[in-house]
């Protein structure tokens, strides 16, 4: 089975070549141009697949004697336009990760002195010929990834955006260079997401999309709505065009119909009912999932019966109907079905059976 990181290698792997033949074929103007330098410096993997991609055009290696346009000149253009300054937050998320890009950038310059040769393609992109240029394709990366009853993952994106799944989770992740673009089919996500102004963060989930405003938020689909909660940061929330379509297809629904939500917000959105008022909630709660942890305050024993079994190897029933509405409060770990089993049973009236293949409660 390919992993997750051999798939966004193969996709990166395609874009590479995808920019090469448009630029072999026809010379790209100013902002194709530019274009393929946002993209190179976006990561060095970027570089290393574009002259992999490159090696097989050594016999253009005559090209390479112009020195104002060697790859090294392409990519110390590349490093210049990447020192911009950003915001604070995204420092605070991307600080660890800072040493160990410089490193990689160090490899890939390496990599680029060694296929000199191979830079032809590079060499007409700064070209200034009256030729018409060949259109750039538009690459569009596509990964997907789900998770199994009790199975959590985190997953870093190409734009270092990451991704946590929940148990029994199902997303498609498109990349363009003009959207980036989760659709959520099943289950629940949170988000950490690297704020790119030219290029949108959108996630669909059922009857809700949710565009991102630089921030942290979680996103769960339920059978007949979808949750969207903020941790941090801001989202704007809106009922999708055309429930029940793919991601691929769906489009933005205008600015005026959405809601925007702050830290310590959430909003439902079922099919057919818009409007929706947002509510203040411990976001804390609602992601203690991510610690591998589920969070009751005065909550119905039956719904906190229900979220423990969505990681529960062995469901538990509710025999007892009166049971349903009894009010409990605590935090529980989802993966310590022992320790929840002997708080049911510290409950006043209640009783607790276990079997090979069920927990039964019910009143005594």
């Amino acid at each position: 089975m390919i992993s997750n990181d051999e798939q966004m290698r193969a996709a990166i792997a395609e874009q590479a070549a995808e920019w090469f033949v448009a630029n072999d074929e026809g010379l790209l103007d100013e902002q194709e141009s530019a274009a393929l330098v946002a993209w190179l410096r976006a990561s060095p993997i970027h570089v290393e697949e574009f002259l992999r991609v490159a090696g097989i055009a050594r016999d253009l290696g005559a090209a390479c004697a112009h020195p104002a346009h060697s790859a090294d000149v392409l990519l110390a253009r590349a490093r210049t336009e990447a020192d911009v300054p950003v915001e604070s937050w995204r420092s605070r998320l991307l600080g660890p990760f800072t040493q160990v890009a410089a490193r990689r950038w160090q490899t890939a310059a390496v990599a680029v002195a060694a296929l000199g040769v191979a830079s032809a393609a590079l060499l007409l992109s700064w070209n200034r010929l009256p030729v018409a240029p060949a259109p750039a394709p538009e690459a569009v990366a596509v990964l997907h990834y789900s998770t199994h009853h009790g199975e959590l993952q985190t997953h870093r994106l190409a734009d270092n955006s990451v991704l946590h799944l929940n148990t029994d989770t199902d997303v498609t992740v498109r990349y363009s260079r003009t959207e980036r673009l989760i659709t959520l089919a099943s289950g629940e996500a949170a988000f950490e997401v690297t704020h790119e102004p030219q290029r949108a963060f959108r996630v669909l989930a059922g009857p809700a999309q949710v565009v991102d405003l630089g921030t942290r938020f979680d996103v769960r689909r339920e059978d007949h709505s979808s949750v969207v909660t903020v941790v941090e940061g801001r989202v704007a929330v809106a009922p999708s065009a055309a429930p029940g379509t793919s991601g691929a297809t769906a489009t933005p629904t205008p600015p005026q119909q959405s809601v925007e939500l702050g830290a310590g917000q959430q909003l439902s959105v079922a099919e057919g009912a818009w409007p929706a008022v947002p509510v203040s909630v411990d976001a804390q709660r609602t992601t203690a999932w991510l610690h591998r942890q589920i969070s009751f305050d005065g909550k119905p024993l039956g719904r906190v019966v229900a979220e423990f079994n969505r990681y529960a190897p062995k469901p538990i029933e509710i025999a007892s109907p009166a049971l349903q509405d009894l009010e409990i409060s605590g935090v529980f770990s989802v993966d310590d079905s022992e320790t929840f089993i002997a708080f049911l049973r510290s409950l006043e009236g209640v009783q607790v059976e276990v079997s090979d293949t069920r927990i039964r409660v019910s009143q005594k």
